[in-house]
């Protein structure tokens, strides 16, 4: 069994966890079987979110049901300490649990936000409280932002960091992860797929498994996705030169079209979210065309429907991506998509 201990944290895990968005959008039957199968099958290491609507109930649901060590991390987009309290008891209840191994501070996104979050009254007082009172064993930060993890890194405020890591985002290969790992800082890569974007499951896991000592997370909603990418893991990670080709291609493909979630585009004149209106595919993709009815994704797709084409932000685009030709793109999607709802 391919092993590590997660940082400072001391926690000893499968390198393979299981990521709990897709469990959203089947049904609770299927939820809850296929989180069974990965239990079942070697997985020891779960993440979810208060943000993933039924998520945290049906694992909790499984985890009844065997007897099997689970390790789980769960987060909180409250950047408050009695608001991230009042999550994490909602979290306890919907597992079924009287203590989670690692809690986190979901989607940082900019320095305001993790300033509010590590200031006085912020979640990480609240994580700080929870940990001395035995709720939590840890805590942890997930953010998509490098320049932002690089800050978290330095400081050494938390155990754990969530970083996008893939073969269409390796910056973090150089950037965060070995920097993180020399702090004792553990390390969960998320997106190994990019968020759906990446269809092959044998370059897209070889590549996130080559790298020693990260915990990589996988989000799936059926037992046979599930074994697909076990076998993968259980396998080599040497890349051949057949497959060396075959990531470049990918690369190749997605070079003009594919928002890497840095944001350096920002701020847009309209306020729109940028990364989130290029990357919706993925988003309902990963949770199901109902979301494109609910709040916040509701508001984004509003949004950018008055974009107004000035182009302001790709002057500042590092990848020189064609922002307001991808928006429309997407928007036109998405209505297809409402068409079906």
């Amino acid at each position: 069994m391919k092993r590590m201990t997660l940082g400072r944290t001391g926690l000893e895990v499968t390198r393979f966890g299981f990521g709990g968005i897709p469990i959203q959008r089947v049904s609770e039957k299927q939820a809850v079987e296929t989180v069974l199968h990965a239990v079942e099958r070697g997985i020891d290491f779960i993440d979810t979110s208060r943000g993933y609507t039924t998520s945290e109930r049906r694992i909790g649901m499984a985890l009844q049901q065997t007897d099997k060590r689970v390790i789980i991390a769960s987060k909180s987009r409250s950047r408050t300490s009695d608001g991230i309290r009042t999550d994490l008891e909602t979290s306890l209840k919907e597992l079924q649990r009287g203590h989670i191994e690692i809690y986190q501070c979901h989607f940082v996104k900019n320095i305001n936000e993790y300033e509010q979050v590590i200031s006085p009254g912020g979640a990480l007082e609240g994580l700080i409280k929870a940990k001395e009172e035995g709720l939590i064993g840890h805590f942890g930060i997930s953010c998509h932002s490098l320049d932002l993890l690089d800050r978290v890194i330095d400081d050494g405020l938390f155990h754990t960091i969530m970083v996008c890591f893939s073969l269409l985002e390796p910056e973090a290969r150089e950037r965060i992860i070995p920097k993180a790992i020399d702090k004792k800082i553990g390390v969960i890569a998320m997106k190994p797929f990019s968020g759906g974007i990446i269809d092959n499951a044998r370059l897209a896991l070889k590549y996130v498994f080559s790298h020693q000592d990260i915990l990589v997370i996988a989000g799936v909603e059926h037992k046979g996705l599930f074994d697909e990418n076990w076998a993968i893991f259980q396998g080599s990670y040497e890349l051949d030169d057949e497959e060396k080709e075959g990531i470049e291609e990918i690369r190749k493909r997605f070079e003009r079209n594919f928002c890497r979630r840095c944001d350096y585009c920002l701020p847009c004149t309209e306020g729109i979210s940028i990364q989130t209106i290029l990357g919706i595919r993925s988003i309902i993709k990963r949770t199901g065309n109902a979301m494109l009815r609910r709040g916040r994704r509701q508001d984004v797709i509003e949004k950018a429907r008055h974009c107004s084409e000035c182009g302001e932000c790709m002057t500042r685009c590092p990848y020189e991506l064609p922002i307001p030709e991808l928006i429309q793109k997407n928007l036109l999607w998405v209505d297809e998509q409402l068409k079906s709802l």
